[in-house]
Formats: structure tokens, C-alpha cells, sequence
């Protein structure tokens, strides 16, 4: 039922507006089922989990369960819980003045029943709205028991001039403040044990006992968990009665391709609007962008039970910007285009995302960034052009042999880092194999996005061993494997 709730501001007006109370798991069901019935979208925003998470999701709600959301870091576990937000009434309506959102109709505190008892119909009413019934705690090793739950207020107890034993001394923790509310507990194996403990009964029963009190507030909330796997063997676990008390599990994952990574990277980027506006980035950037996450979860350097969140994607997308635009500054160009050269300014925010296994570790962080580079290069490269086997014959001949005899006859090609793009394409434009494989292969390519191609072409024959790349201070020097030692000879 809508309300119009400016105009209801007493528990008379509430009873004459035929307000019914329900719980907020009754709420959040209800709610579904009419933008479900409507066909209207639950999880905007929220990619790749169209026929796998979010149809589970939507069946824990329906079932009124309790939901613990399970996997890597990086997966939309927070965002899900978010927007359960929007299942919930616009607004809701409590006792003025309540500490724990009392309903009106169906008060819980000693605060609302006595306020209720002296006043009846003119008890004052206030309402909330959905955006602030979103409650979260990050789980870390400190958090108490009174945190979460409440505890004896000594301060209270002097200010009103009570004794220990009245009830009216509890300090309420996060838990009973959100009443009738979404309560979020993230990294829930990060809780200690014993405070795991003291959610029992909230799950199971739906009260709180604290202290000595025969104090039972019977709360109605909608617990969410998520958790990482992991947590359960380097940190800690989530107890099995706790587990058994939580009604839906639900497995989260990674983006399952490119292309619904490259929608979740572009809505998620934070970026100024010269940015957008001066900067084109060609397609097959974006693809090799996300390529370095997809590289990086199946890497021998990077730890696989860690994860490569989809963070790493974004900030690399950022910073990917941010070197073109710095480069096109320096150079005194209005406007450029991604390189394959900028993709080295995205290094730190690899480093910064992936854990290392030992052999990483030894290798360096940075040189782990810039193999994923390469084998992102490479795995591109067979998707554009002619796959190039590893066991052929010497004299076997290829698509690639005339660009190849371009470097064996040359002394190498140099691409600096601050080339301006007049630069850039002049360069690129005298190796006359790169635009025939081009005509060929890629026929339909748009021309801001040749150049880009041409780089991977390069890169791509460095990944196979056909060409040799060095990379120094200034840029990339690409040259013959062989043709130097030989005009040496």
C-alpha cells in the first residue's frame, strides 16, 4: 500500500491510513514479485550474473532466507547487497524518537511501548526512507560483542540516575539500531568465533539477550554475508552452527569474457570528462585490457585462490587514460589515441592487485605485470591473424615473411614513448607489410584503430619469437631476432 507519508504524522493517522505491518523479509518478497510480474530490472548495473547469480539471489529473497554471498574479492558481493535496497518500501514508518525503528503498530522497546501507552492515537511518527535502511560492518579480529549487540552504559545510568539492573541502561549495538532493516556483514570468517556465537539466536529466533537482562527484543532483520573462500583457511572460518543457520549460500564468480568485462570496467571507471572527450580508445585496447586480468587468474606467478578482482581492470583502465593524456600534454597534441606503448602506465595497478606465488615473488612484481602484457598480446593476436605454430619447418613459409625480411634488411624500428601522434603514424606507415596484412586480414578496420593493430602485430611476433622488443628509458626498439649477428658476420 502507498502512503503519502507527509500527511501521516501520528499513530491515529497511520490506523485511519489502513497501515498494515510486515516483516521486512515479507517486504523485500512482495516487492520482487511485482517488479518480476512488471519485468522490471532488480540489479541494474550488475553484469555477467544474469543467468547464474542474481537468479539465486532473487530465490533466496522469494524464500525469505538469510543469505551468505561467497567468493573472491573483486565480484559484486557488496554491490548485490546494495541493491536489495531497492526491494524495499520508499518509505517506512516508526515511533519518533526510537533507537531500535519501532513500528508503530507492533513496538518491540521499552521506549516505544510506554510512549505508545501514555499517548495512544497522538504518538508522534516519524518516516524513514529506504536508502537508510542499509546497515554495514566490515568483520575485523576487534569487533565485540557490544559492538554488534549493546551493553551496559554507565554514563546513561548516572545521567538518569538508574541502578544496573533496570533495563533502560543498555546501550543497543549496530544490530538491534537496525531493525527492520538490510544488515550487511562483510568478510564474516574475519569475525572471532565467540562473536559468531552471539548471532545465533538473532538468526535463529530473531532476539538478543544482553548482559544479565531479561531483556528479548524480538528483531526483524535481513541478514546479508559475504565471505571469501579463502578466509576459511588463512584467516578463519565461519562456524558450522552459523552456517547451518543462514538459509541461502550463494557462489559468486568472475566475468565469464571479455566482452562483459569490458561493460563492467567502462562503468566503473571513474573519469574526467576531457578524458572521454580528447582520448579515443580503439576497441581491440579495451579487449587486451581485459585480456591482463583474464591472463593474470590462469598465471603460474599470480595466486589463484587469492583472485584478480575486477578492481585491477578498472584502475588499469584509469591509468591507461591518464598516461595518453600526460603523453598528448607533453607532446602538444588536443587530441590521441591509445597506444600499446601506454599500456606500460598501467604496471602499478597490476602490482598493486595480484598476490604473488613464490615464483613470482622471485621474478618481481614488475616483471610479472609485463609478462601479462605479452601473454595477453599473444592470446589476442590469433583471434586478428593467422595462428603461428611453434613446431614448423625452418623453411616453411608464412604470412609474416615479408615483414619479417623488412626487419632482417633494416637496422630496427623505434616507437618512443613521447612521440607526438603525427609522429607515431609516420613511423608505423613506412613499415609497408603492416598495412598489407592489414588490407588483408582486417579489412573492415577503422583507421583510428589501425594503428593500434599494427603495434599487436608487432608485439605479436615478439610473443612468437619471430621479432625481438627492448624496452628502454625513451621506448621500444623492435629489431630482426637474427639479422643484426648476421650483417655482423
Amino acid at each position: 500500500m502507498t502512503l503519502d507519508h507527509t500527511k501521516i504524522k501520528t499513530l491515529g493517522d497511520l490506523n485511519a491510513a489502513g497501515f498494515q505491518s510486515r516483516s521486512i523479509k515479507d517486504e523485500l518478497r512482495e516487492n520482487l514479485l511485482e517488479k518480476i510480474s512488471s519485468g522490471e530490472e532488480v540489479f541494474e548495473g550488475v553484469w555477467g550474473y544474469e543467468n547464474s547469480v542474481i537468479p539465486e539471489l532473487e530465490r533466496a529473497i522469494l524464500s525469505r532466507h538469510n543469505i551468505n554471498l561467497l567468493g573472491l574479492r573483486g565480484q559484486a558481493k557488496t554491490r548485490l547487497a546494495r541493491l536489495m535496497v531497492q526491494l524495499l518500501d520508499e518509505w517506512m514508518p516508526i515511533v519518533s524518537g526510537s533507537e531500535v525503528h519501532d513500528d508503530p503498530l507492533n513496538p518491540i522497546s521499552r521506549y516505544a511501548k510506554e510512549l505508545i501507552a501514555e499517548k495512544g492515537d497522538d504518538t508522534p511518527i516519524d518516516w524513514i526512507h529506504r536508502n537508510e535502511r542499509f546497515y554495514e560492518k566490515l568483520a575485523t579480529p576487534d569487533v565485540t560483542v557490544a559492538d554488534l549487540i549493546g551493553d551496559v552504559d554507565p554514563i546513561k545510568a548516572a545521567n538518569l540516575k538508574l541502578s544496573y539492573a533496570d533495563d533502560r541502561v543498555i546501550h543497543f549495538g549496530m544490530i538491534p539500531r537496525a531493525n527492520r532493516c538490510i544488515f550487511v556483514i562483510n568478510e564474516l570468517p574475519d569475525l572471532q568465533a565467540r562473536i559468531q556465537v552471539a548471532l545465533f539466536n538473532i538468526l535463529q529466533e530473531g532476539d538478543i539477550q544482553i548482559r544479565g537482562f531479561k531483556v528479548r527484543l524480538l528483531l526483524d532483520l535481513q541478514f546479508v554475508f559475504t565471505a571469501n573462500p579463502e578466509d576459511y583457511t588463512n584467516r578463519g572460518s565461519i562456524v558450522t552452527p552459523l552456517k547451518d543457520r543462514i538459509g541461502s549460500q550463494i557462489l559468486t564468480h568472475y566475468p565469464e569474457n571479455v566482452d562483459v568485462a569490458k561493460k563492467i570496467t567502462k562503468q566503473e571507471a571513474r573519469l574526467d570528462q576531457r578524458q572521454s572527450d580528447k582520448i579515443y580508445v580503439p576497441d581491440v585496447a579495451m579487449d587486451l585490457l581485459e585480456q591482463i586480468s583474464f591472463e593474470a587468474r590462469k598465471s603460474e606467478y599470480v595466486d589463484a585462490k587469492s583472485g584478480v578482482s575486477a578492481r585491477m581492470s578498472i584502475t588499469a583502465f584509469e591509468n591507461l587514460l591518464s598516461t595518453a593524456e600526460r603523453r598528448s600534454l607533453l607532446s602538444g597534441d588536443k587530441n590521441t589515441t591509445i597506444r600499446l606503448s601506454d599500456f606500460m602506465g598501467v604496471i602499478p595497478s597490476i602490482t598493486g592487485k595480484i598476490e604473488l606465488v613464490y615464483e613470482g615473488e622471485q621474478e618481481g612484481a614488475g616483471f610479472v605485470a609485463e609478462t601479462l602484457i605479452e601473454d595477453a598480446v599473444k592470446s589476442l593476436f590469433s583471434t586478428y591473424f593467422p595462428k603461428i605454430d611453434k613446431l614448423q619447418r625452418k623453411d616453411a613459409e608464412t604470412e609474416y615473411d615479408n615483414l619479417i625480411a623488412w626487419f632482417f634488411d633494416g637496422e630496427g624500428f623505434v616507437l618512443l614513448d613521447d612521440d607526438s601522434d603525427s609522429e607515431y603514424k609516420a613511423k608505423l606507415d613506412t613499415i609497408g607489410p603492416l598495412d598489407k596484412l592489414l588490407q588483408k586480414y582486417q579489412p573492415s578496420l577503422h583507421k583510428e584503430d589501425s594503428y593500434f593493430m599494427k603495434e599487436i602485430l608487432l608485439w605479436g611476433l615478439v610473443a612468437y619469437k619471430k621479432l625481438s622488443k627492448h624496452r628502454f628509458v625513451q621506448g621500444f626498439q623492435f629489431k630482426d631476432l637474427y639479422g643484426g649477428y648476421v650483417r655482423g658476420l
